[in-house]
């Protein structure tokens, strides 16, 4: 599951606001808004969080797990070849 944090961050990296993310997951922009002030996992229906996830990852983001590729937490990444 993708954190609050991941989420603010895979936007600031492709570029979208989130009214964007809003429109291209549809999910509701207070939804996404409450999602990305929580500190963790954000606690919501778990479809709605699939398809925030789903619509920044076919945007190019890679969401990184725990201590994956380097020591620390959870992170994003750009998809080789995407351009923001």
């Amino acid at each position: 599951m993708v954190t609050g944090a991941q989420i603010r961050a895979a936007r600031a990296l492709i570029g979208w606001s989130a009214t964007a993310l809003a429109q291209r997951s549809g999910v509701s922009y207070p939804t996404i808004q409450r999602a990305e002030s929580v500190h963790g996992i954000p606690r919501m229906q778990a479809p709605n969080l699939a398809a925030i996830q789903r619509a920044l990852e076919e945007a190019g983001v890679v969401f990184l797990e725990d201590r994956e590729l380097r020591e620390g937490g959870p992170g994003v990444r750009l998809a080789l070849g995407t351009k923001p």
